[in-house]
């Protein structure tokens, strides 16, 4: 059978090992003697599943020991309220960056708890731009200033880290084990595992030990960070499939040679694609050469009315999901770490030829 690619922005691509171990240990996980789904999460199996899956964490992205590390549920949702009730402490004013779709939705959430200060704001160039650090307006009086890097709808990534006298928080749902980053420079980070850790269902966050124990009064004890990190991300009982998904693909990622190599792969494979819009007088990207995503590239072609042929033709050809969200329009090709190189290629080739027959 032809190779299929998958270039939805999420729930994404796995691995093709990842699916196949998956499918052998479906019935019988280890020496458990039942499926992963089936045996409980305080037995012997699952706790050696679960600290190795914490320690292979922490290994690929060298998380200092002043952090802990959880694996909570909820998406990266829950964490638009969870940042502003646990980071607030006392304070009543959190700064945004708003250059996307989810961060415009954690700002909507953080105003339930807080007078939210935008910072800077991409709306008015579409999400194509971001501001240069010089331009921000922070208030220093904020509790924190939380952004998302990487925007998966509309294709921007930051390429630089606001440095500020407070915590940063991170939403790096679509760009978390992509590329080397350096964790003390931040207070927290999150994200949603349906893109580059695993299946939907777990959460990761990474949190200084400092920035934990002082929630607001009156919250849903599952909201507060002591909570998870006394209980081991196991108050209630956690999303043992997703974890069990997760633990393969992070060996997986430990095999390419951890985030050095990886980062390296996704660059070339970045590059390939925006190098074929590029010198294309069929397809365009609206986005600035400086802060282009990795991870998702958006892409329109001259004539809208093809939209729907394109999409068809390369489904024919094995290459699904490439219909861009509704808000920009267009394709939109998510190339997360699963993504193998051939896939990219095959897209190329799919696109010059669409070009060629309808240009």
């Amino acid at each position: 059978m032809k190779s299929i690619y998958n270039f939805s922005a999420g729930p994404s691509m796995l691995p093709t090992c990842v699916l196949k171990q998956m499918q052998q240990e479906l019935l019988v996980y280890g020496n458990a003697k039942a499926s992963v789904m089936e045996i409980s999460h305080r037995g012997p199996d699952f706790m050696q599943l679960a600290h190795k899956l914490e320690q292979d964490l922490r290994d690929l992205m060298s998380i200092p020991k002043n952090y802990k590390v959880l694996f909570l549920q909820g998406g990266a949702s829950s964490q638009f309220s969870m940042v502003p009730i646990n980071l607030l402490q006392g304070k009543t004013k959190a700064n945004y960056a708003n250059t996307g779709h989810w961060s415009k939705k954690a700002i909507t959430e953080a105003q339930r708890y807080c007078k939210v200060n935008i910072c800077t704001d991409s709306t008015d160039n579409n999400y194509t731009d971001i501001a240069d650090f010089s331009a921000w307006n922070i208030d220093n009086n904020a509790a924190y200033l939380h952004y998302t890097p990487n925007e998966t709808i509309a294709g921007l990534e930051f390429d630089y880290i606001p440095k500020v006298d407070m915590p940063l928080v991170i939403d790096m749902s679509s760009s978390i084990l992509s590329h080397q980053i350096d964790v003390s420079k931040f207070g927290i980070i999150y994200a949603g595992a349906q893109k580059n850790i695993g299946i939907s269902g777990v959460t990761i966050v990474i949190i200084r030990d400092d920035l934990i124990g002082k929630a607001m009064k009156n919250q849903p004890i599952l909201f507060d960070y002591a909570t998870q990190a006394k209980n081991d991300s196991m108050y209630n009982t956690p999303t043992t499939f997703a974890w069990y998904v997760a633990s393969i693909v992070l060996e997986w990622l430990k095999k390419q040679g951890g985030l050095k190599t990886i980062e390296k792969i996704n660059k070339n494979k970045a590059k390939k694609l925006y190098d074929t819009i590029d010198n294309s007088n069929y397809y365009t990207n609206l986005v600035a050469k400086r802060y282009r995503s990795r991870m998702n590239v958006p892409f329109l072609l001259a004539d809208e009315k093809l939209n729907s042929l394109f999409l068809k033709q390369a489904s024919d050809n094995n290459l699904i999901a490439l219909k861009g969200h509704r808000s920009v329009g267009g394709m939109r090709a998510s190339i997360y770490n699963a993504m193998p190189e051939e896939g990219i290629d095959s897209l190329i080739q799919f696109m010059h030829k669409f070009e060629k027959e309808n240009g």
